[in-house]
């Protein structure tokens, strides 16, 4: 109609004025109806995952504090997935350079007796810790039918590759012999004097075990 020119320019500059205003005011309303569906959608929790809720901190009719107004933050459930087990160990420092990833592991618990369990290193922390003198690796178990407990403390028994040639020896049962340090073996049914190396002693451990270093032995 301004083409033509049946209305003024003043008149299309208010309509569209108008326009642009309800228009804004639509948009408005628009995120208002988006953030109320999405303050409604937190009355329902979805977890992440399958799982089993192993604690449950809120009951119906509770009121449920997020902590913002200065209240007590509260867990509202625990869920734990168990169809996969992650187990922590914490390795002695001196097997650290062979614990790596793909390692086998067994698994051993209290609760079955004669029972044991596969699993595999998938990953270390790849640090010593400064306090312990360990280093931390994860086993994954897998768990399909839920017989293990999340939580449970296991013993894990590493197939760690090749040869360990350190030992700990108490000291009444080395031989000072003129031809060096000795120790008493049984090989084939047969006593042997086998030499050894004494090796650096921790200073955690006690001076009455010495960590010797095995070698050839002689008869």
């Amino acid at each position: 109609m301004l083409k033509s020119n049946a209305v003024s320019q003043q008149e299309v500059d208010n309509a569209v004025g108008t326009y642009n205003a309800n228009k804004s005011i639509v948009e408005a309303d628009q995120a208002n109806v988006k953030q109320l569906e999405a303050l409604q959608s937190f009355e329902k929790i979805y977890a992440p995952f399958d799982g089993i809720i192993t604690a449950r901190n809120t009951d119906v009719g509770a009121l449920v504090d997020s902590g913002s107004s200065g209240g007590v933050k509260t867990d509202l459930f625990h869920l734990s997935q168990v169809d996969r087990l992650r187990v922590y160990v914490n390795v002695p420092e001196e097997y650290s350079q062979a614990v790596t990833s793909g390692l086998t592991a067994e698994l051993t618990l209290a609760e079955f007796p004669g029972s044991t369990f596969k699993g595999k290193l998938v990953r270390t922390s790849e640090a010593i810790n400064f306090e312990t003198r360990t280093l931390l690796a994860e086993v994954d178990v897998t768990n399909p039918s839920g017989k293990l407990l999340s939580g449970s403390y296991a013993e894990v028994h590493f197939k760690v590759p090749g040869k360990i040639s350190t030992y700990i020896l108490p000291v009444n049962t080395l031989l000072f012999r003129k031809e060096g340090l000795r120790v008493t073996v049984v090989q084939d049914s047969k006593a042997q004097l086998l030499p050894v190396t004494p090796a650096a002693t921790s200073a955690t451990r006690s001076k009455s075990f010495p960590v010797c270093k095995a070698t050839s032995p002689s008869s």
